[in-house]
């Protein structure tokens, strides 16, 4: 990261991108309301809302989970990347609304306490028809709120890197609870072929794009788990001042070429584990394209006063291709770039 480094604020494609979630979750309300009254004009709108709230944060959770694995099989999904946290707490606010209408429809108007009555409505684990599914959704909002609340940068440097990450994976379990509490409540009752499958597309989605990008991976590991130097590219496809990432023995190697030599470092953005080799060479180090931390490629160092370091790797050039050894030079450590043959474009 330079000393001129800010950290990224409101810009205009953040604007842009929340306004881009909120006319969208408008549409869908809007569109959701209006079929409900249309096919069952006898719903009460209460019902309708918590339905409609409750849809649109499991197709916006949905998103989010595949933007991830979307972004691995085709580097055009990067873009999404950029602000996928704003989805997450807008799909946490749509989960709030839904909880908050059908806590007040349902729990609000008797004599114990809202939560309390959320809590003890069912406790029956064993049967599948009268299972609580509601403190199912109930903990799957928690969740969603303990994410939304620390997405900003402040609790990624208070918490760091590893242990925010770890906090954050639990969208999958929130994501699993969601599953769970409409498989087990709302399609009780449900009469409509639509919600059924909406879930069904939902599961199949996020679980088949995963599915891709892990097997996509696993077989470039093991293509390349034990050579001594790996073979990972030509360098024509690298483009000048540009990166390509590889994985090595189940790592990301982040592959640069710029002035006439070819760096590989470790994938992993010391920030915010952003994708190194999404990123391009600018005065001569390495631009982590998500919030712009600098590394020299050949040493992995960032520029002085800054003290983060990258795992290096041995580089050759050989016959027009890159050839990297799989096991990595401890952080911050200088390896001699390979020189690009003459002739290469």
């Amino acid at each position: 990261m330079s000393t001129s480094y800010k950290a990224v604020g409101w810009n205009r494609q953040k604007r842009r991108y929340d306004a881009v979630i909120a006319a969208g979750v408008a549409v869908y309300l809007a569109l959701f309301v209006a079929g409900s009254i249309l096919h069952d004009p006898d719903s009460t709108i209460e019902t309708v809302l918590i339905r409609a709230f409750g849809t649109a944060a499991c197709l916006t959770l949905t998103i989010v989970l595949a933007i991830g694995p979307l972004c691995r099989l085709d580097r055009r999904f990067l873009p999404l990347l950029y602000n996928r946290r704003h989805l997450g707490v807008a799909t946490c606010l749509l989960a709030l609304a839904h909880g908050t209408f059908a806590i007040v429809q349902f729990h609000a108007l008797g004599d114990v306490n809202p939560l309390v009555s959320v809590l003890v409505t069912s406790t029956d684990y064993r049967s599948l028809t009268d299972f609580p599914y509601q403190q199912l959704g109930l903990l799957a909002l928690l969740i969603l709120a303990l994410m939304a609340a620390t997405s900003h940068d402040f609790w990624l440097r208070v918490l760091s890197a590893p242990v925010w990450k770890s906090l954050h994976m639990l969208v999958y379990l929130a994501y699993s609870l969601v599953v769970a509490h409409i498989a087990l409540g709302a399609l009780q009752a449900e009469r409509h072929v639509i919600l059924p499958v909406m879930l069904l597309v939902s599961v199949t989605v996020t679980l088949t794009l995963h599915g891709l990008a892990a097997r996509g991976e696993r077989s470039a590991d093991a293509d390349r788990a034990n050579a001594t130097f790996v073979d990972v590219c030509g360098v024509e496809e690298i483009r000048e001042g540009r990166g390509k990432t590889v994985c090595l023995a189940g790592e990301r190697v982040a592959v640069f070429r710029y002035d006439g030599k070819v760096s590989a470092v470790s994938n992993v953005c010391r920030h915010q584990n952003g994708p190194l080799g999404e990123g391009k060479i600018v005065g001569g180090c390495i631009v982590c394209p998500w919030h712009g931390y600098e590394y020299e490629p050949s040493s992995g160092r960032a520029p002085a006063p800054f003290t983060e370091r990258l795992p290096t790797f041995d580089v050759r050039v050989e016959r027009g291709r890159v050839l990297v050894r799989p096991t990595p030079r401890p952080a911050g450590t200088f390896v001699e770039p390979a020189l690009v043959e003459r002739g290469i474009s």
